[in-house]
C-alpha cells in the first residue's frame, strides 16, 4: 500500500488515512456525524416546548351543580390540564385513557355541593395512567392544585359568612404557611435537564459503537493489524492516529448539540465553561477507549458492536436523571458508577443548572481522568500483547526456515 501524499509511515499517515476512509466508507461518515446530529435534532424538536402544558383530560360530572362547574373551570384554568371532553360514565372515560386521547379522568360525585355545604367530606376522584409517568404526574399536579384551592375558597367563604374576619379565617385555615422556593430549574423545563442528558447519552452509544467498528475493521485479523502497524510505524502511534480524528469529530458534534441547547433552547450556564470543555473531552476519550478495547478483545467486529450496544444503550436509566441513583439497588448503582456518562452528566448539570462551585465539580473530572488513564493503559497492554505475539510468530517462522 503506497502512502498517500508521499508521507512516511507514522502517526500523520494513519491520521490522514482515517479521513480518507470517510470517502471510501460513507456509512462511517453517516454513523459519526449525520446520525447523531439527526437524532439530536429530532430530540431538540420534541423537547423544544420545554414543558408539557394543557394536557387533555376528561370529566365525569355526576352532580351538575355550580360547585362542580367551578371545580371544572379551576382545573381547566391550570397550565397543566385542559378539560377536553365530558363523558357519561366511567367506561367511556376508561376507554379514552387507554386510547391515549386523554391523560386522566376527573369524577365529581353525586350530591357534591350538598355534602360540602352540609359539612361532609365528599371525595373527588381522579383516574390517570401511571404507565405514562410524565403526563400522568403533570395532570395529577394540575388537579391536585385546583381542587384544594376551590375547597379552601369554600371554607373561607363559610367562615366569613359566619362573621369571622378574613385575616383570622385565613390564619385558621393555614396555621403554618409553607414558603416554597424551587431551585435550579424552577420552570421544570425538560429541555434544561432531560434533553441535556439525553444528548450525551445518545452520543455515548454512537462513540462506543463507532470505535468498535472502525478499530475492529483493522484489528479483526492479525494480518490487518500488521498493516496498521506498518502504516503507523508502530502499534501505539498507529492507534493514536486512528483515534484522534474521531475525537475531533465527536467534539464538534458535542459542540453543535450544546450550541442548540445554549443558543436556541436557552439552557442556563451558571458555572465555568472550561469545566464543560474538559469534561466533554474526557467523556469522549473514555468512551473511545471502551470501544477500542471491545474491538481488541472481541471477534468478529459484529460481536464488539453488539456488546457495546448492549452495555450502553440502556445506560441512560442508570445515570440518575429519571430515577435517583441513591434509591437504586446495588447492581444498578455500580453499573452507573462504571459508565463515563454518569460522571460527565454530573459535571454538566453542576455547571449549567446548579452553578456548583469549581471545587465541588473536580470529583467528576478526576473520575473521568482516571477512566481515560486506566483504559489507555489497558489498551497499551493489549497492543503490547499483540506485538509480543507477532514477534514470537516471526521467531517461530525463522526457526522453521533455518536449516
Amino acid at each position: 500500500m503506497k502512502p498517500p501524499g508521499g508521507l512516511r509511515p507514522g502517526f500523520l499517515l494513519v491520521f490522514r488515512r482515517e479521513f480518507y476512509w470517510f470517502y471510501r466508507r460513507p456509512f462511517l461518515l453517516f454513523l459519526t456525524t449525520l446520525l447523531p446530529l439527526l437524532l439530536m435534532g429530532v430530540l431538540a424538536i420534541v423537547f423544544s416546548a420545554g414543558l408539557a402544558t394543557r394536557l387533555p383530560i376528561a370529566v365525569l360530572d355526576l352532580d351538575g351543580s355550580d360547585l362542580s362547574r367551578t371545580i371544572i373551570r379551576a382545573v381547566d384554568a391550570t397550565p397543566d390540564t385542559a378539560v377536553a371532553v365530558n363523558v357519561s360514565d366511567l367506561t367511556e372515560g376508561r376507554s379514552l385513557i387507554l386510547s391515549g386521547r386523554v391523560h386522566g379522568l376527573l369524577m365529581l360525585p353525586l350530591n357534591l355541593e350538598r355534602d360540602v355545604f352540609a359539612g361532609r367530606r365528599p371525595e373527588v376522584v381522579f383516574f390517570y395512567n401511571t404507565q405514562t409517568l410524565t403526563t400522568g404526574n403533570l395532570t395529577l399536579r394540575g388537579v391536585s392544585a385546583a381542587v384544594p384551592t376551590v375547597a379552601a375558597g369554600i371554607r373561607l367563604a363559610l367562615r366569613t359568612a359566619q362573621g369571622q374576619p378574613v385575616e383570622i379565617a385565613q390564619a385558621d385555615l393555614s396555621p403554618i404557611p409553607v414558603q416554597v422556593n424551587p431551585l435550579f430549574n424552577p420552570t421544570l423545563n425538560y429541555a434544561h435537564f432531560l434533553l441535556a442528558a439525553l444528548m450525551p447519552a445518545l452520543l455515548q452509544v454512537v462513540i462506543v459503537t463507532t470505535m468498535a467498528y472502525t478499530v475492529g475493521m483493522d484489528a479483526e485479523t492479525m494480518h490487518r493489524l500488521v498493516i496498521l502497524r506498518r502504516l503507523g510505524g508502530g502499534l501505539w502511534p498507529a492507534m493514536a492516529g486512528k483515534i484522534l480524528p474521531y475525537t475531533l469529530i465527536f467534539l464538534v458534534v458535542l459542540g453543535l448539540s450544546d450550541a442548540i441547547l445554549f443558543g436556541l433552547l436557552d439552557m442556563p450556564l451558571r458555572g465555568e465553561r472550561w469545566i464543560l470543555v474538559v469534561a466533554g473531552l474526557l467523556f469522549i476519550l473514555a468512551n473511545q477507549f471502551i470501544g477500542v478495547l471491545l474491538a481488541l478483545f472481541l471477534r468478529p467486529v459484529a460481536s464488539a458492536i453488539s456488546v457495546g450496544t448492549l452495555i450502553f444503550a440502556p445506560s441512560f436509566g442508570y445515570m440518575g436523571i429519571g430515577f435517583p441513583r441513591l434509591a437504586m439497588n446495588g447492581f444498578s448503582y455500580w453499573w452507573g458508577e462504571l459508565i463515563p456518562g454518569t460522571w460527565y452528566l454530573m459535571a454538566r448539570i453542576d455547571q449549567t443548572i446548579r452553578g456548583t462551585p469549581v471545587d465541588l465539580s473536580l470529583k467528576p473530572l478526576m473520575v473521568l481522568g482516571i477512566f481515560v488513564l486506566t483504559l489507555a493503559i489497558v489498551t497499551a497492554l493489549r497492543l503490547e500483547v499483540f506485538r509480543i505475539r507477532r514477534q514470537r510468530r516471526a521467531a517461530r517462522r525463522l526457526r522453521e526456515v533455518t536449516p
